[in-house]
């Protein structure tokens, strides 16, 4: 209609100057955009006119027509490309200030202006065209665009255009650029250097906008030369890195003219297949690699859906790919080819490489599982063609992307089962395919290592056993390195090891990875860099690791360094330097086969190692010169001593205090010294002895000389007593030792031999030094040298009586002495550094004397007095009538940096003041501790101004916890230990009593701080609990002092609840308690009983012990099942020697406190009385958990403790006096009745078996359960049932034998005939059972006792029993019943064992293997009692000979590997469709959408405008996507936005036409598609509608959809053609409209897919 107006107005018009004039918009002002587009339209309209040609008679003279180019002209320069540039600033504007309300308006003037600019320029002149693509294309290269260089003559000037503007502008000019010879390759250059620069949308836009159009104007030599342009330029930039996203998004956009042949098919082929360029086509194959393992899945969709056009397109041209190579390139790498004659094969593979991927992509591994076998029948196909030619056809390199995706999956299940396939891969044992894998192994395969949870153990797999994944990683690493050839192993080793040490490991991944190195045969491929690469792991990797698993790792890398270091490429240097790392408390400590295997490797390769010349220039790092090219075999006793003395050579003193030297070049020579005796006494069996004191005399001449010569330098000495330190340091742990019994370390002994003969030199030295001398601020960490080695001496003078002697009366007493001097010198008003320093030296000296002291029994008397009148004597009276200790929590003045001769000193100590006083105050405790235990109690507990002095210290100590730090507390801990219980008992008075309150509510807070540190934590938590959970506390009653008794409660209840999360804290908790109650060498008597009865307030937590055992989260149970493999390796792993730490395992308070309570002696009335009380209290933990309703499900928290309860009532039942058993009978029973897990059942009916067996008199309450209503039991009464199949062990102790036997069957002959299947099966089983034991009895005792009338009945019933064969799951069930070991192998009397309750069963019965505790565990942790009630063990093997699981029902057998072409889920993705989510496509409407991925609609037009539900709009939006309708016609597009209509649409509106026709519109709209020859189809049953199937469907079909209530209105029937109604067959009157339609949709399609 607009265009008919237009002709009109051009018919009529005469001035076309003023139509143009009314038509345009004021310069100045923002264009309407109606006005613009009636411009565009005038102007397109009228080009016709203006164009000359041979056939055309314009009806304008050539200067009209000359005036009206003109007037276009001005339109385009005057109007459009000012108003271009206001658009661009306004733009750029709105980008710096944020979107705004004015953006679209922007965006559409735009593109309403490039429209007209469009339209204006045909008509125009050529050189108009070419001004505007120089104005434009600067844009898109990143330059400046516009300016004077594109302004006509008087207009105005412009500025830059945006690139966004700049892109529409260029897409409007392409049909004239791309006929250009010069402006179509700058308009190329400039779209892909755009592509480049821009963001994704961009990318997008110039793709869509110039890139496909001008690929699709191109033809012949000129296509030809655009694509391979742009495939370079897009491969260039992909090769750069970063890009491969993007790229990806431009090669999918431009697909068809990539991937489509030209015509003449010989004449012009696609650039992939003619006259390739092999370094693009390899470019290309590794944009498709990258993008099938990109992280973003629309790219990897990209990156498939472009490998299938490519295979697509060789199939169908059949040429060969590629087909030469240029000369000089025989030998480039080709990632795809492309056979005519193999053409079968390759499609195969392909199609399923295709299924791989596409079914990759799912997240459910019961989907992808199935398909996994494809990727073996890929590797196969690749590996029997990589041996069958030289020319592969199929790369391996496609292989390792399955890989890298399955490594990349959501899913951890899929990323194991890709990890695990890996694992197995046979193929790699060829040495191509190991060298092709050998990158993907060193990186993308590492990486994914690192993933903890890949090595849980597996499903078959017990606690302690190497994680299915750790052992198949040894194996593999081993067969791969073997399998590369060996110029690679080397190279390829490095790089992974490097790799590890790129990045921080977890500790279990580390741990394997460690192990599997270890495992390699030892083969000489590591040199100096492969050493470094390792003690970078060391140094970088294991910084936060459990210390068992560090320790662990560090074990196994070393022995993967002695295993692989080319010894002829390094020197002893390299060697000892690494030895360095590895730490003495973990890993590399003297005395076991770590120690001894790396002696007897020093030994073996002596004289092999590379030499170094220990004369010349020292290298700053190693400090040795290497010379290469000498050929001098160097021992290793040489070496030794060459670094002795190159150690002890120290430059001249410069008069001033140095630094303390590093204690690494000490620590490094003290390990070689060691290595090299242990190596000579390996080697010469134990005579290296003597040859001690010649390799020692250095260092020995340098200590013996330390006191008497005053011209020695300092820094030699320091180096000297550092060096003698670490030898007595690194000696090795007692249990680390390889030494005989009654034998001595001969090295040890010889060495303090020789020490001794200094050690006089040395006391005297390190007292002169400790007394005053040392003023300086590096002094303080001197001083801590020297007293390390004063305590060193103190340790080896254990058997020397004379030199304890003179160390006890001699220079002890003096250096306490001369401390104590220092201390009470008043301090100046303005203290120095020099005073401040001498009293932190004075105060760690005392603090060390005390402890040796109280460690080695020195104390005197004197000393004693001396401390106690230096800490004591300075008590007064405040003004509250409060004692004041002045020695108490002293400090130290900060001080002025005068007087000190380094500055560098001074600003170090300021620096570290803090911790500098702290440690003074520590110490002062540490004296105040040692002080208290030795003197003060029993001195000031006697008098009332003891005991307050006492309590005046406790307020000091609780003062002492706020100011020190939290690593610095044990010693307040230990004396508030000493002093707390003196100071609260006997009777607390209130004020007395919130003290202590407080001393163990702030304690609890410090530890509860320091749950994080575990360095601290542990030591802290120790020292705390023997402090608050002292005896003499815990026998406070709540009358005595009823707030501190309810603290400690508190404090228990919070210690039970912290270690449900932190292992091992209630370990040491229990621990305590139990060992308080009934001490170890415990006597009787009064004294122990009024110890023992405190345990009653406490009950609490030996109740929780025997219940004990939090479910932990998976990765904290990957953890501990790895500690406990480490463990079990035993001394094969030197970390189970070295490192020493408490047992933090989850079962060892239940252990303790069922070795605990079998100590109880039932004859002890307190005994008797805890054991009742806590059986009570366990039932009613029991009935609680039965009466919740929190879901109970098998090996849930709730199953585990029910369980655990019943495992310590079985446990005390014999020590259970039997009038309380007479009590605890009914709750038994009680329970029996409740709905409890198997192993909870089993535990039960043991119990009640127990208990008539011992005493029988309850036999009748037994029977009397038999009577419960049915309806109440339901299968409850099985656990009763269960009882009776063991009633031939209750039956020896019976009176009545014959009543009772009757009695048995009369009961369970009622249950045979229970309408419940598993009630009737125990009936049967009981009854074969008992009527067994009758039978037995009768041929006995020649009789049935009256029993045979019930004979018939019960042969009958047995019979059925046996029937069941024929009746497949019954038979199953019946003949599993018999076999169960409950019922079988099992004995009450016999079994009755700590084996069988706390292991045997819980492994039996479907519980975790967390539950089981073996006996082993039981006899090292536990210490029961040797006269149990009880045996530990069982005493015969038929219970341990059953499988965990032997009985449980199997009904699935092992699936058969599925075969290639098995059934696999996949969902439907038309070949062209295979990327939907492309960014370009969404720029364009939904019919150019469909149409540029190849989408074909159909005619069909669906009409729902009467439809209001968005969940119905939208699942039918969905359908008519996917079945390729016309268009979906709405009452409203805003359903579109609303949640409900996109939860099901899923998108599918983006791709489907969407009309919007309201309901008061729809008989107009209905009437007008019939008069364009629709039939209109209505979807209602009525009196004349066909059935669905006899309908055939028109092509142009309209369907009619009615209203989800009311159908189709009775006014709309009338313009109905037809009506199609759907065959019913239920009761309910109509099916959901939307499934209605789908059905009516689904056959039109099916109709026209046929006809097609």
């Amino acid at each position: 209609m607009a265009s008919v107006l237009i002709d009109a107005l051009l018919s009529n018009v005469l001035d076309y100057d003023s139509l143009f004039e009314a038509l345009a918009w004021p310069e100045d002002s923002w264009p309407e955009k109606e006005r613009v587009e009636a411009l565009t339209m005038l102007v397109e309209r009228l080009g016709p006119r203006l164009a000359q040609s041979p056939t055309n008679e314009t009806p304008f003279t050539e200067a009209e027509r000359h005036r009206l180019v003109g007037k276009l002209e001005w339109l385009v320069w005057t109007l459009c490309v000012p108003c271009l540039s206001r658009v661009s600033e306004e733009e750029a504007a709105a980008a710096r200030k944020g979107p705004g309300p004015q953006d679209g308006r922007c965006r559409d003037a735009a593109a309403a202006v490039c429209r007209l600019v469009g339209a204006c320029v045909p008509s125009c002149d050529g050189a108009t065209a070419e001004r505007l693509a120089r104005f434009a294309l600067p844009a898109l290269q990143g330059s400046k665009g516009g300016g004077e260089e594109g302004r006509l003559d008087g207009a105005p000037s412009t500025g830059r255009l945006d690139v966004e503007v700049a892109v529409e502008l260029v897409a409007v000019l392409l049909p004239t650029l791309s006929a250009d010879a010069s402006l179509g390759p700058a308009t190329l250059t400039s779209a892909l250097s755009c592509v480049t620069r821009q963001a994704d949308a961009v990318v997008s836009k110039v793709a869509v906008r110039l890139l496909l159009p001008f690929l699709a104007r191109c033809g012949g030599a000129g296509l030809r030369g655009a694509l391979h342009l742009v495939l370079d330029r897009l491969c260039r930039w992909h090769s750069r890195g970063g890009a491969t996203r993007r790229v990806l998004l431009c090669l999918t956009a431009l697909s068809d003219p990539l991937f489509t042949p030209a015509e003449p098919r010989r004449a012009f082929r696609n650039p992939l297949s003619r006259q390739p360029d092999p370094r693009v086509l390899l470019q290309l194959c590794r944009v498709l690699q990258d993008g099938l393992t990109h992280r973003d899945n629309v790219s990897r969709k990209r990156a498939l859906y472009l490998l299938k056009r490519c295979v697509a397109f060789y199939e169908e041209e059949n040429v060969e790919c590629p087909p030469c190579l240029p000369a000089g390139e025989v030998g480039a790498e080709v990632l795809f080819r492309w056979s005519p004659g193999r053409s079968k094969l390759l499609k195969e593979f392909w199609e399923d490489y295709a299924l791989v991927m596409e079914t990759l992509e799912e997240n459910q591994i019961h989907v992808v599982r199935p398909v996994l076998n494809r990727i073996d029948v890929l590797i196969q196909t690749t590996a029997a063609d990589s041996q069958a030619s030289d020319t592969r056809l199929f790369h391996p390199s496609w292989l390792l992307c399955v890989y890298q995706r399955m490594f990349h999956s959501e899913n951890k299940s899929l990323m194991r089962e890709g990890v695990q396939h890996l694992l197995e891969l046979q193929a790699l044992q060829q040495p191509a395919f190991a060298v092709s894998f050998s990158q993907f192994i060193v990186g993308p395969f590492m990486d994914v290592l690192s993933e903890s949870s890949l090595f849980h153990r597996g499903v078959r797999q017990n606690v302690g056993d190497c994680p299915e994944l750790g052992a198949k990683l040894q194996h593999f690493l081993t067969t791969f390195f073997s399998s590369l050839p060996s110029e690679h192993r080397g190279s390829v080793l490095l790089q992974l090891i490097q790799r590890l040490a790129s990045q921080h490991w977890c500790a279990v991944p580390i741990l394997f990875l460690s192990q599997a190195l270890s495992s390699l045969p030892a083969i000489p491929l590591l040199g100096t860099d492969g050493l470094h690469a390792l003690r970078e792991v060391l140094r970088s990797t294991m910084i936060t690791h459990q210390v068992l698993l560090r320790g662990a790792a560090q074990c196994f890398l070393l022995h993967s360094a002695l295993c692989l270091t080319d010894v002829s490429s390094v020197t002893l240097d390299d060697v000892f330097t690494f030895l360095v790392h590895f730490r003495a408390d973990e890993s590399l400590c003297r005395g076991t086969q770590l120690w001894n295997k790396l002696c007897v490797w020093l030994s073996d390769n002596e004289g092999v190692f590379k030499p170094c010349v220990g004369a010349g220039e020292r290298d700053p790092q190693h400090g040795r010169v290497c010379d290469s090219a000498s050929t001098r075999k160097e021992t290793l006793k040489a070496y030794v001593c060459s670094e002795i003395h190159s150690f002890l050579q120290v430059p001249p003193s410069t008069g001033q205090t140095e630094r303390l030297p590093d204690p690494k070049e000490a620590d490094k020579l003290a390990r070689t010294i060691l290595l090299y005796l242990d190596m000579e006494n390996t080697r010469l069996g134990r005579r290296s002895g003597s040859a001690l004191e010649s390799l020692l005399s250095p260092l020995l001449d340098t200590l013996g000389r330390v006191s008497t010569n005053v011209y020695q330098p300092l820094r030699k000495t320091d180096k000297s007593l550092q060096l003698m330190l670490r030898l007595f340091q690194l000696r090795g742990a007692p249990g680390c030792r390889d030494i005989e019994e009654g034998q001595e370390d001969d090295v040890v002994v010889a060495m303090e031999i020789l020490i001794l003969e200094v050690a006089d030199s040395v006391q005297e030295f390190i007292l002169r030094r400790l007394s005053s001398e040392m003023q300086e601020p590096f002094d303080v960490e001197r001083a801590e040298l020297y007293l390390c080695v004063l305590r060193q001496l103190v340790m080896m003078y254990r058997d020397e009586p004379q030199y304890r002697k003179q160390m006890e009366k001699t220079y002890l007493p003096k250096l306490i002495k001369n401390s104590l001097e220092v201390l009470q010198t008043p301090t100046q008003q303005i203290p120095s550094v020099a005073c401040q320093v001498v009293k932190a030296i004075a105060m760690e000296s005392l603090a060390t004397v005390c402890s040796l002291m109280e460690q080695h029994g020195l104390s005197t008397k004197t000393v004693l007095i001396c401390l106690n009148d230096y800490f004591y004597s300075g008590t007064t009276i405040s003004s509250h009538s409060q004692l004041h200790l002045e020695h108490f929590n002293q400090t130290l003045m900060k001080p002025q940096a005068v007087g000190c001769s380094s500055d560098t000193g001074v600003q170090g100590l300021l620096q570290d003041w803090g911790r500098m006083a702290a440690c003074f105050m520590r110490d002062q405790w540490t004296c105040l501790c040692f002080l208290t235990r030795a003197a003060v109690i029993p001195e000031y507990g006697e008098t009332p101004s003891g005991l307050n002095t006492l309590k005046a210290a406790l307020g000091c100590s609780v003062e002492a916890l706020v100011l020190l730090p939290s690593d610095l507390v044990l010693p307040v801990l230990a004396f508030m230990e000493a002093v707390l219980p003196q100071a609260s008992l006997p009777v607390v008075p209130f004020d007395e009593e919130s003290l202590g309150v407080e001393a163990v509510t702030v304690s609890w807070e410090l530890v509860q701080g320091l749950s994080t540190n575990p360095h601290d934590f542990w030591p802290t938590l120790k020292a705390f609990i023997s402090m608050a959970f002292h005896p003499r506390l815990l026998q406070l009653t709540d009358t005595q002092a009823p707030m501190l008794t309810a603290s400690l409660k508190e404090i228990a209840g919070d210690l039970m609840e912290l270690s449900q999360s932190k292992k091992g804290v209630f370990n040491v908790l229990i621990k305590h308690c139990c060992q308080t109650w009934l001490p170890s060498g415990r006597g009787s008597g009064d004294q122990a009983d009024i110890m023992f009865s405190s345990v009653f307030d406490h009950i609490n937590i030996i109740a929780e012990a025997c219940v004990y055992g939090p479910v932990f989260r998976r990765d904290q149970r990957l953890i501990q099942e790895v500690q406990t493999y480490v463990e079990q390796l035993g001394e094969e792993c030197a970390a189970n020697l070295v490192v020493t730490g408490d047992n933090r395992d989850n079962q060892f308070p239940r252990i303790c406190v069922l070795a605990f309570l079998s100590h109880l002696d039932p004859s002890n009335q307190l005994h008797e009385r805890l054991m009742e009380a806590l059986v009570t209290q366990l039932l009613e933990k029991d009935e609680q958990i039965s009466k919740s309703k929190v879901r109970y499900y098998g090996n849930s928290l709730q199953h585990r403790v029910k369980n655990r309860v019943w495992q310590t009532v079985l446990l005390l039942l014999p020590k259970l006096r039997e009038g309380f058993v007479a009590t605890l009978l009914s709750r038994v029973f009680k329970a029996g009745f409740c709905s409890n897990q198997a192993s909870v059942k089993y535990l039960i009916e043991w119990t009640m078996i127990l208990i008539l067996v011992r005493y029988p008199q309850h036999l009748e309450s037994f029977w009397a359960c038999f009577s419960v209503d049915e309806e109440k039991t339901k299968t409850s009464i099985c656990t009763f049932l269960s009882v009776l199949v063991h009633f031939s062990v209750i039956m020896p102790t019976l009176e009545n034998q014959a009543a009772q036997l009757r009695k048995a069957l009369d009961v369970i002959l009622q249950w045979c005939f229970s309408h419940n299947f598993s009630v009737r099966l125990y009936a049967l089983l009981a009854l074969k059972k008992v009527w067994s034991l009758a039978e037995a009895r009768a041929e006995a005792e020649e009789g049935m006792d009256g029993l045979e009338e019930l004979s018939t009945v019960i042969q009958a019933c047995l019979s059925q029993a046996e029937a069941m064969q024929s009746t497949g799951n019954a038979n199953k069930n019946w003949s599993r019943i018999q076999e169960h070991f409950f019922f079988g192998a099992f004995h009450p009397i016999r079994d009755y064992s700590v084996e069988t309750i706390l292991y045997s069963f819980p492994s039996l019965s479907e519980l975790a293997d967390d539950e089981w505790i073996p006996p082993w565990k039981s006899e090292e942790l536990g210490g029961f009692s040797e006269s149990l009630s009880l045996p530990l063990r069982n005493p015969v093997d038929d219970l341990r000979q059953l499988r965990p699981g032997d009985w449980i029902q199997q009904d699935k057998g092992e699936q058969a590997k599925e075969e290639r072409w098995a059934e696999v889920q996949k969902k439907i993705i038309p070949w062209s469709l295979g990327i939907q989510e492309q960014e370009p496509e969404l720029m364009l409407v939904p019919q150019q959408r469909a149409a540029r991925l190849g989408k074909r609609h159909g005619a069909l037009l669906v009409v729902a405008s009467l439809i209001d539900k968005p969940t119905n709009l939208g699942g039918l939006c969905r359908t008519c996507e996917i079945f390729g309708a016309n268009a979906l016609v709405l009452d409203s597009l805003r359903h579109v936005s609303d949640k409900h209509f996109q939860s099901l649409s899923v998108s599918s509106e983006l791709w489907l036409p969407l009309l919007e026709v309201k309901p008061a519109e729809l008989v107009n709209f209905l009437q007008a598609k019939k008069s364009e020859g629709y039939c209109i189809v209505g979807v209602e049953q009525t009196a004349n509608s066909q059935r669905l199937q006899d309908h055939q469907f028109l092509e142009k079909t309209l369907l009619l959809l009615g209203n989800e209530r009311e159908g189709i209105p009775a006014n709309f029937l009338q313009l109905l053609d037809v009506c199609v109604e759907i065959p019913q067959q239920g009761v309910i009157r109509s099916l959901n409209v939307h499934v209605s339609a789908a059905l009516l949709i689904w056959e039109y399609t099916r109709q026209h897919a046929a006809s097609d």
